[in-house]
């Protein structure tokens, strides 16, 4: 399966192989990450919580910084030592002692993270045509999730070990995949550096189109989290679904995001296509939270039915969004600045993911039917605005078509 997820030998199919490596620890590390902090440092949730959103905050406010900082010293520069400093970093868990020491790791953690993140995209950008970056994008992502869910398997053995020295091992294991993508990424030409230029050094912040593109692609992006922490809850309490259900959703999720996104993405590169895409994708995840609604008041034998349908509905929402996703975020910025665009639409779904937990779990768990039916709604409405946010940028409404901020 791995070998039809690589695209033809070249940048593109390295750039696979690095996103392979990486995912591989990032797998195991989420699926580990809150027990090592509470079994193995022995905070209480409360205070890990606390660090998890200390990171993110850190991560948010450089994205758009270390992503120009991508442009002017060049993307591969920042990617390699972004992933070898996260190396080091990562081990530090293993000698970190008390709750400050905790926080101080984590934060710079994000803030290395945040950069490989930006110049990881800006690599995309520099070095794949931008008739094919949104294909090499879905190359990306496909090979992500067979990753993630092979170091989530791993993790899962680690957890029957059930000791501090394996969740210990973790830890080095994770440290040794972003060392080995650092280097991995010397494989890969260079990306020329950019130029400083006259006007604002962060142009992208003046760019009212393509902030307004975050925005909604942000809200969107709320979907992601349907599956991992709504949807769970819902069935457990509001269903008579059996509970193996929720795991067969979350596999046939993940089994269909690697046979359909590449092909998903196709005809998506300029944005006008992206944005119909996008739109489309909003809609189907209109009709799963539809047929989410209808799962409450059934039978154990149709609600589970009801699920899966729901479930199909949302996975082909998901990689059409994510398509469209894509190809307004590399169609809409401009080529001398890549690094901080890509870097700041990262923040768009970092903002979703914070948002999304508290707001959807309150829309479903607390208000039922009505619940999805305001989200389906919702989704709908965002989705279709995106062809009238890509129809303003590509008049020139934003700041990167402006020769003097540009």
């Amino acid at each position: 399966m791995l070998s039809r997820l690589l695209p033809a030998p070249g940048p593109a199919r390295v750039l696979t192989g690095i996103t392979l490596v990486h995912t591989l620890g990032q797998g195991l590390w989420m699926a580990l990450n809150a027990i090592y902090a509470t079994t193995v440092l022995h905070l209480s949730p409360g205070q890990f919580g606390i660090g998890v959103g200390v990171a993110a905050g850190a991560a948010l406010a450089v994205s758009t910084p270390t992503g120009h900082l991508a442009d002017r010293v060049g993307p591969r520069s920042v990617q390699i030592w972004s992933f070898i400093a996260l190396g080091p970093l990562t081990a530090a868990l293993l000698v970190v002692d008390g709750f400050a020491q905790y926080v101080a790791v984590v934060s710079v953690q994000g803030v290395a993270y945040s950069a490989s993140r930006s110049a990881r995209m800006a690599m995309v950008a520099g070095l794949v045509p931008a008739e094919q970056r949104v294909s090499v994008r879905a190359y990306l992502r496909a090979t992500s999730n067979v990753s993630v869910s092979v170091g989530a398997a791993l993790a899962g053995m680690l957890l029957a070990v059930d000791s501090v020295g394996a969740y210990k091992l973790a830890v080095a294991f994770n440290a040794a995949t972003y060392l080995s993508t650092g280097l991995l990424t010397l494989l890969l030409p260079p990306v020329p550096a950019q130029p400083a230029r006259p006007g604002p050094a962060l142009v992208v912040l003046r760019d009212r189109p393509y902030l307004t593109f975050i925005v909604l692609d942000g809200l969107l992006s709320m979907h992601n989290l349907l599956l991992d922490v709504v949807l769970p809850l819902w069935v457990l309490h509001h269903t008579r679904a059996p509970r193996w259900i929720i795991a067969a959703i979350l596999f046939t999720n993940t089994v269909a995001v690697v046979l359909l996104q590449v092909r998903a993405a196709r005809g998506t590169d300029e944005p006008p296509a992206a944005a119909r895409a996008s739109r489309s994708g909003s809609l189907c995840l209109a009709v799963a939270c539809i047929v989410f609604a209808l799962t409450g008041g059934a039978s154990a034998a149709v609600a589970g039915a009801l699920l899966l349908v729901g479930a199909l509905a949302h996975v082909l929402g998901e990689i059409r969004q994510s398509a469209g996703s894509w190809g307004m975020s590399f169609g809409l910025a401009p080529e001398h600045a890549q690094g901080q665009y890509q870097g700041t639409y990262a923040m768009g779904a970092d903002l979703g993911k914070m948002i999304a937990p508290a707001l959807l779990t309150w829309l479903v768990i607390q208000h039922g039917t009505l619940g999805w039916i305001v989200m389906a709604v919702g989704f709908a409405i965002v989705g279709a605005a995106m062809p009238a946010v890509a129809g303003w940028a590509v008049r020139g409404g934003g700041a990167a078509s402006d020769p003097v901020a540009a």
